[in-house]
């Protein structure tokens, strides 16, 4: 039992935290969520989130991995072209309300996740240097693709600050990335991020929990004042998309190392760095109403409230799903040896 909490203690949190903070967010005037919001400084603590994660990752393993950049090319390319791709069309779909095709896209533009996937990778026996790379990449390009993707896919719906989006992910995302790995390269960091990664990675993901509490208040906040507009249906039929586009970007992503003839162990990389995605970044930006916004459609200063749904879908659902894969695919490599 003991076991079974340290390796799914934060899975666990998630089902506590999320349905938690919407309860409370709906007994909570608008207001003090705000001033909780500005308190915390969601940035600022994304920012963190994202340094710590960066912090742990081996840089002599990203160096390995580029001798051999095929498969990280592909992962990439998957996780980052491939996923926006097919999303966009499926916005449409979600119209009551329209925040459900935005959050939607929004979870499909944002970088591959840090911490999960070197993990998932790992316990199922694949090459980590791979998915650790893909995570490098990802995040540190992600204040290019992502504000393209949101600019192309979102116009004439809500308006978008490209510049400020670029912006504030080059210094919530891609600074403290490369500072960390910067940090990392000398010998007294290196060795206590490696002597206390797991200490590191418990801090990140508790930071995380952090922000999952406040947007999920702040959703909690607006389905109070407008629970209406989000059906049961719709809840049900964004959910099912994200579970569909997880599945079908791991899907692809093996079919091309399978057809590209990569390793065992690369294509298990593949497997979980072609479909995961990012938290922190998601909730930071579907929560922030100074980037997302139309006063036609929403309101002044509203941003889309329920975007944020999707994202903790999303998140929740490739934690279920891959715990299965990657316990499966440890069970399959130890018979094979």
């Amino acid at each position: 039992m003991n076991g079974f909490l340290r390796k799914r203690w934060f899975l666990l949190s998630l089902l506590i935290v999320i349905p938690s903070g919407l309860m409370l967010g709906a007994s909570l005037q608008p207001a003090r969520i705000d001033t909780l919001t500005a308190t915390l400084k969601p940035a600022l603590l994304t920012g963190f989130v994202l340094f710590l994660m960066a912090f742990t990752l081996d840089s002599g393993q990203l160096v390995n991995s580029l001798r051999n950049p095929s498969p990280v090319l592909w992962a990439a390319l998957v996780n980052v072209g491939l996923i926006p791709l097919v999303v966009w069309p499926l916005m449409v779909l979600f119209q009551a309300p329209p925040d459900f095709g935005f959050g939607l896209m929004i979870a499909a533009s944002v970088p591959c996740s840090m911490a999960a996937v070197s993990v998932w990778t790992r316990i199922a026996g694949g090459n980590d240097a791979v998915s650790l790379l893909v995570t490098v990449v990802t995040n540190g390009l992600c204040f290019l693709f992502t504000p393209f993707w949101l600019n192309l896919t979102t116009t004439g719906s809500v308006q978008l600050d490209v510049g400020e989006m670029i912006l504030r992910l080059a210094y919530t995302v891609l600074i403290p990335t490369f500072a960390a790995q910067a940090l990392r390269q000398l010998p007294r960091p290196a060795a206590f991020a490696t002597r206390h990664k797991i200490a590191i990675g418990v801090m990140a993901q508790s930071c995380v929990l952090v922000l999952v509490a406040v947007a999920s208040c702040k959703a909690g906040a607006r389905l109070g004042e407008n629970g209406s507009a989000v059906s049961i249906a719709s809840t049900l039929a964004v959910w099912g998309a994200c579970i569909g586009v997880h599945l079908g970007a791991m899907a692809v992503g093996i079919a091309g190392a399978y057809t590209f003839g990569f390793s065992r162990v690369d294509r298990i990389a593949i497997t979980f760095a072609s479909s995961q995605k990012t938290l922190p970044i998601g909730v930071y930006l579907a929560t922030d109403p100074t980037m997302f916004g139309n006063p036609d459609l929403l309101g002044p200063g509203i941003g889309i409230p329920f975007a944020v749904f999707p994202i903790l879908m999303y998140h929740a659902s490739q934690l279920f799903i891959d715990t299965v894969i990657a316990d499966r695919l440890a069970a399959g490599g130890s018979k094979a040896r």
